[in-house]
């Protein structure tokens, strides 16, 4: 979690200037509706994130190629 707070502080940072005309050029109305400015961890279909889609087995080879194959099921 710790890591998501990070990657939530840098978006933030480079989002906290931001003007509407900003928001419609980069497609994010619908987000911005939703959230404001605000980080909303959700995957790119649109699904919040859960901790439930975490696998761990203590090999990291293993978890990594579980984590792509889970990327390109996702996307």
């Amino acid at each position: 979690m710790g890591h998501l707070e990070m990657v939530g502080t840098i978006v933030h940072q480079l989002t906290r200037n931001m003007k509407i005309e900003d928001v419609k050029k980069a497609g994010l109305e619908t987000y911005f509706v939703d959230h404001t400015a605000g980080v909303y961890p959700q995957f790119a279909s649109g699904f919040p994130w859960s901790a439930a889609s975490i696998q761990s087995t203590g090999d990291t080879i293993a978890d990594l190629t579980e984590d792509m194959a889970a990327d390109a099921a996702i996307t």
